[in-house]
């Protein structure tokens, strides 16, 4: 991925990186593990949508990660808008994108989904390809919605391994190590709270830390 994007900018690393592991393992016939060996084969197709069997004790033991799912979406979503804005020169309007995303992650669970929210990582990579407007959003599902429908036999094979290797370089964009280096810089209640949830969340989870 370091190597590619230095050669062509308008074509997504990740996926190069995908095509030849892929090809190399299948063609080599390496051992590793792959998607397919750890979770199974990806459907092809939708569930018939289903409401869940709801009482107090369910709701008791969610609702405590339920909040902080919502709240961490919305974050990372009116952050990941606010860094498209930087980058374009825009004004996002915050109530229509979490009304959106909130109904679009309700409809979704009625599927088997789980929830979703705007991300730094694809949002740059977006504007960085010329997205401007929603419809570049609205091509970016719908090429989801085609991978998973018609490429679901192939992408079982990819392997994890380079799944791992792509999520450390997106981990190292989104990181954002200079912004952490220039609030260690800051005031002292900024430096607490910085440090508290970092080391909360590489301790114990991101429930906790939030």
């Amino acid at each position: 991925m370091l190597a590619f994007q230095k050669f062509a900018k308008k074509i997504p690393e990740s996926i190069i990186a995908i095509l030849i592991s892929t090809i190399v393992v299948q063609l080599f016939k390496i051992p590793v593990d792959t998607i397919e060996s750890n979770f199974g084969v990806i459907p092809n197709s939708f569930n018939m949508p289903s409401f869940p069997k709801v009482d107090f004790n369910t709701i008791q033991a969610l609702i405590q990660p339920a909040f902080a799912i919502a709240l961490l979406g919305s974050i990372e979503s009116l952050l990941s808008a606010v860094v498209s804005d930087s980058m374009i020169g825009g004004k996002h309007r915050s109530n229509i994108e979490l009304i959106a995303q909130g109904a679009a992650n309700v409809a979704s669970s009625l599927f088997g989904g789980i929830p979703a929210t705007g991300a730094i990582a694809r949002t740059a990579t977006n504007v960085k390809n010329g997205g401007r407007t929603p419809i570049a959003s609205i091509i970016h599902a719908f090429i989801l919605l085609a991978i998973m429908l018609l490429f679901g036999p192939y992408a079982k094979l990819i392997p994890l391994s380079c799944l791992a290797g792509i999520l450390i370089i997106v981990a190292y964009h989104m990181s954002e190590w200079r912004q952490f280096k220039s609030i260690l810089k800051g005031s002292r209640m900024d430096i607490i709270i910085m440090l508290t949830t970092f080391l909360l969340t590489v301790i114990f989870d991101l429930v906790i830390a939030i």
